[in-house]
């Protein structure tokens, strides 16, 4: 396995990638999330890939077909009173082929983002998980992530 930047000919296995957690999404929210649909199509896929502060990385195998993906934002916070000035990598979403699961795509995937982060002088990396998704939190909790803070809601 070989963890890349993505590029052009990635897009189709990509959407394929955004199909499955859309429906993982849909499963745990159907109030929220469509049943097949998609973060990104693939004209904004593109234009995510010309993005230098939206890296995306890819798990490929041998073959180089994608098992799995790392979507990153890169956020700079400066001149806030409360806050510090920082910069932060936002992982977006990651998504492993629901076929390549528990063979380490996952975290192979997450490390590369830990290293981006580092080579781009990052404080943090941060993400969000939808607490309907417990396979996700898990994961995370393993790679030794803790909650930064806690999104509630009410349904009216």
């Amino acid at each position: 396995m070989n963890i890349r930047r993505a590029g052009e000919g990635d897009i189709p296995r990509m959407g394929e990638l955004l199909l499955q957690v859309c429906r993982v999404h849909h499963q745990g929210r159907p109030d929220l999330f469509r049943e097949g649909g998609r973060k990104y199509s693939d004209v904004e896929l593109l234009e995510l890939l010309k993005d230098e502060r939206r890296p995306i990385l890819v798990a490929v195998d041998e073959s180089d077909r994608v098992l799995g993906y790392a979507f990153c934002i890169c956020q700079t916070s400066q001149g806030n009173p409360a806050m510090q000035d920082m910069t932060t990598l936002y992982l977006d979403d990651l998504c492993v082929d629901e076929a390549y699961r528990g063979q380490q795509v996952g975290r192979a995937l997450y490390e590369a983002v830990l290293g981006l982060a580092r080579s781009m002088g990052c404080y943090n990396l941060t993400l969000n998980v939808w607490s309907c998704n417990e396979s996700a939190m898990r994961f995370y909790e393993k790679l030794g992530l803790k909650p930064q803070k806690v999104g509630m809601e009410v349904i009216l």
